[in-house]
């Protein structure tokens, strides 16, 4: 290998780790702008609606020279937009109410819920490490969800509910895009925009009927809210980009640790903005949650 090859490799990686560095930090605190606009009157559906209706014509005028190919995708494709919605949907709704950390932790049982559909889905075999991952990731729930008190049904909370159920979104979308190699990376954003999106305009009109969306539309006109939906839908467009390029440069494994800052920015994040802190028995919990991802990521890397 050449000594301009390797130093172009290089550098690729360290923009590849740049970019999910990037990602892990927009996803560690875009709960605030989603907070902010609760505090005006947006619930978190009606704030998902604007600001992914923003990420939809971003993207779409990023990829209009590719549009008409992004937009020939098989309908199988459209599952991946259901399920990426409401993961991302339902992680919006559980960071406005729950606390930050116990909100993105539960949502990191995701390799629980990947290992768990790969072996129905998949027909993937379980090994040893695999056994040990499920073992902790479990011990990590009971620990987070009961917090000492052992009460059933252990979580305790409607955000609690969101953020499993979005963990367990978040797995089967990684199962699902297994057979999705062909998308390209504009077409999953897109996909995944437009499921937020339609799932958002779904519950608003059941909720509210076409009232809710002309005061949601009417809402998005005031500057400081127009000003807060913009830049998460820029945080929203170019974490999901930045991201799928870095993923696609660098191995799983490290991409997957690096990617795990987003906790550590959350935590900072969560204390100096929310004062939210986590007690011993949830910090055990979390501990056990991220050793059993970083255990799931090891083997699947090694096999």
């Amino acid at each position: 290998m050449s000594l301009s090859h390797k130093q172009k490799t290089s550098r690729q990686k360290y923009i590849a780790s740049a970019a999910l560095i990037y990602g892990a930090l927009c996803w560690g605190i875009i709960w605030y702008p989603y907070r902010l606009l609760n505090e005006t009157g947006l619930s978190g559906v009606q704030s998902s609606l604007l600001s992914y209706s923003l990420a939809l014509l971003l993207g779409t005028m990023l990829f209009w020279p590719r549009f008409k190919r992004i937009s020939h995708v098989p309908a199988s494709a459209y599952w991946l937009s259901v399920v990426a919605g409401w993961t991302n949907l339902a992680y919006v709704l559980a960071i406005i109410d729950g606390e930050v950390m116990r909100v993105m932790l539960l949502f990191y049982l995701s390799p629980l819920w990947t290992l768990l559909l790969a072996r129905i889905w998949l027909h993937e075999p379980w090994h040893r490490p695999q056994l040990l991952a499920i073992g902790l990731s479990l011990l990590g729930a009971v620990l987070m969800l009961t917090d000492g008190q052992w009460v059933w049904p252990w979580p305790q909370s409607t955000s609690d509910w969101l953020a499993l159920s979005a963990g367990v979104g978040f797995s089967l979308t990684n199962v699902i895009t297994r057979f999705s190699t062909h998308l390209t990376i504009a077409a999953k954003g897109m996909l995944v925009w437009l499921g937020v999106f339609a799932l958002s305009l779904l519950i608003l009109l059941w909720q509210a009927g076409t009232a809710g969306l002309v005061f949601v539309m009417a809402s998005a006109t005031a500057p400081e809210v127009f000003i807060t939906l913009f830049i998460i839908a820029l945080l929203l467009v170019s974490a999901t980009l930045l991201v799928q390029y870095g993923v696609t440069q660098i191995p799983a494994i490290q991409a997957s640790v690096l990617f795990m800052s987003e906790l550590i920015v959350a935590a900072i994040a969560a204390y100096f903005l929310a004062h939210e802190t986590m007690s011993i028995i949830e910090m055990a919990g979390g501990c056990c949650i991220l050793a059993a991802g970083m255990l799931s990521v090891s083997v699947g890397e090694s096999g």
